[in-house]
């Protein structure tokens, strides 16, 4: 059985974009670059489904330049270099993956740790952080849209959903009953006082008995290379991931 590639559903519904825009993006991406990436909606319902887990390096290169984000962070595996290319009823225009190059099924939910609800939906993110160089405290916001597939959970920000404009969001957590716990990415703006830098960390919150509100904390490194953490929380906005839905919220965090 394949694990669907709740990643990548996650950026492509977060650029707002149907299968078929996805697709036409992916071939565009490709064209300009001079290779040849004749996606089409069914191939992106092949992705999504976790059917593949190791595009082609062409495809691959175009899905990094579509949504901006490094293959792994997509849901596949390192492109293999000597992996099998596969036929048109397995895989399509994909590379099979090998054997060795298979990733291990994600573990579901054991009868004690089952989430009691599915938290997929657009979240509000907003978490504190102090700036040593302005000595003084923020906060961040950010539009996500949060999806779910049995334990795990992924999130990625709206284009242009977020309180510093230009600075994406992703979270990869683990739901253990009303515990989760995972990682948080965020890439700052180019042009703002952070000048593009690249934040990584871990984040455990627990989810309220309504489902509708997580809190906890965050821990990173800061620029000076010391540990820093702060409050971290979701609160549910829309349950709903209909383009429609998640279209209402591609705006700025009051």
């Amino acid at each position: 059985m394949t694990t669907p590639n709740a990643s990548l559903r996650a950026v492509r519904m977060g650029m707002l974009m149907s299968q078929e825009e996805f697709a036409k993006a992916v071939r565009g991406a490709g064209s300009s670059a001079g290779e040849s990436t004749p996606a089409t909606k069914r191939l992106v319902q092949r992705w999504e489904a976790g059917e593949t887990t190791n595009p082609r390096p062409n495809y691959a290169r175009a899905l990094e330049v579509v949504t901006g984000l490094p293959i792994e962070s997509l849901g596949f595996l390192p492109v293999a270099p000597l992996a099998r290319v596969a036929g048109d009823g397995a895989g399509g225009h994909d590379v099979a993956p090998s054997a060795a190059g298979v990733a291990p099924p994600a573990a579901g939910p054991t009868p004690q740790t089952a989430p009691r609800q599915n938290f997929s939906g657009v979240w509000l993110s907003r978490y504190e952080f102090f700036s040593s160089g302005r000595e003084s405290s923020f906060i961040g916001m950010h539009y996500v849209v949060l999806l779910q597939h049995g334990n795990r959970i992924t999130a990625r920000s709206l284009p242009h959903g977020s309180s510093n404009p230009d600075s994406p969001l992703t979270l990869d957590l683990t739901l253990d009953g009303s515990v989760i716990t995972g990682t948080w990415v965020e890439q700052t703006a180019g042009d703002g006082y952070y000048r593009g830098a690249r934040y990584h960390g871990a984040i455990q919150m627990l989810v309220e008995p309504t489902g509708t509100r997580m809190s906890g904390k965050w821990v990173g490194f800061g620029k000076d290379m010391d540990v820093n953490s702060g409050p971290w929380e979701l609160r549910l906005q829309d349950s709903s991931t209909t383009q429609s839905a998640i279209a209402q919220y591609n705006r700025r965090p009051e």
